[in-house]
């Protein structure tokens, strides 16, 4: 006997999944609201092939009809804004003497971007270090042997490897410092931080790299009442992260301009809260890149950056650490004009 839609589309509608059932006639006999959602209106009494058109899935809801045995396959679609993975499993059931196949749509989504991200990590820091290690094996090669005995070579060589090493030194920093702002981002701090003092420390500890690239930090800072809840060492970094970015990017002879202001009732924090902002003079960044700026390796100007000794994880440590002390960062710029980083730190 086949499924009664009536006995069942109680049962199925209370199911938290996407969910129908399929009879022996290979027709829908029930659907709930989920799967009206994913898969459109009008469902009941079709052929299933007519509503189910993924391969995959009919083998699966096929081969349970003729086995009894569930199945499991996948349905891919897309919901407007992103494509989306469903786990579909197909199941044998009998209901008040009637049998069929309960079909079930688990959307994995979520599961299956991070499983795409770390995959993606993984390829971008394999690539990261292969480059400086196949130069270093370049040149140690050559010292062994075309350049055995070559001073001049010997120095130039050295130097070269030197900077290397120093590239994947920063590399394997800037990982272990992302590691370690990851596993604690929702660890509130519980520290207390006066931030003007901190911008300050940060400066005077820059002053090497601010004469090196002949650049101007103009500080903006009230001069009391800048204390916040907050990981002294994380704000450093984030302090730091973006002092030098706007140095490295910002041009020789430029100025940087780093404010620190009070905002009564942020309206994104909806609270009190300080604004830290770091102004700087470059070329901009176009506005197709602001969206991205904050990704994992993310670069626009990879051989620039690289150059420059970045690393492509320095904003993305900003963003996290920014995240752990539930505050905002916020990115302007326009090309020709210059960018702005704001901070918003609630208090």
């Amino acid at each position: 006997m086949e499924l009664v839609r009536d006995e069942i589309d109680g049962l199925i509608a209370a199911l938290p999944l996407a969910a129908l059932v399929i009879g022996r006639d290979e027709r829908i006999h029930a659907v709930n609201d989920q799967a009206r959602a994913l898969l459109g209106e009008h469902l009941v009494g079709r052929h299933f092939i007519t509503a189910l058109r993924q391969p995959a899935v009919m083998d699966a809801i096929e081969d349970c009809l003729a086995s009894q045995v569930p199945q499991v396959g996948r349905y891919l679609g897309n919901d407007g804004a992103q494509d989306t993975t469903y786990r579909v499993q197909a199941a044998w059931v009998e209901f008040a003497g009637k049998a069929g196949v309960l079909v079930s749509f688990e959307d994995v989504t979520p599961m299956e971007r991070a499983g795409q991200m770390r995959r993606d990590f993984v390829a971008n820091v394999s690539h990261e270090l292969r480059t400086p290690l196949t130069a270093m094996m370049g040149f140690i090669e050559t010292l062994q042997g075309p350049a055995r005995g070559d001073t001049a070579a010997s120095d130039r060589f050295l130097a070269t490897m030197y900077s290397e090493a120093n590239r994947m030194e920063r590399l394997v920093r800037d990982l272990l410092a992302l590691s370690r702002v990851e596993s604690e981002e929702r660890v509130r701090p519980n520290q207390t931080v006066d931030l003007a003092g901190l911008v300050r420390s940060v400066a005077h500890t820059l002053r090497p790299l601010l004469e090196n690239s002949e650049v101007t930090l103009d500080l903006e800072l009230p001069q009391s009442d800048t204390e916040l809840p907050g990981d002294a060492d994380q704000l450093r970094q984030v302090v730091t992260n973006l002092i030098e970015n706007a140095v490295k990017y910002g041009g020789k002879g430029k100025t940087v301009t780093v404010t620190l202001s009070h905002a009564e009732n942020d309206p994104m924090l909806r609270r009190d809260a300080l604004l830290l902002s770091v102004r700087d003079e470059g070329p901009g960044i176009s506005e197709i890149h602001i969206p991205r700026l904050t990704e994992r390796f993310y670069r626009v100007d990879s051989h620039r950056s690289r150059e420059m000794g970045g690393t492509g994880l320095g904003l993305a440590i900003v963003k996290h650490i920014v995240s752990r002390h539930r505050g905002r960062l916020r990115i302007e710029s326009e090309l020709g004009q210059g960018s702005v980083f704001r901070v918003i730190l609630p208090r």
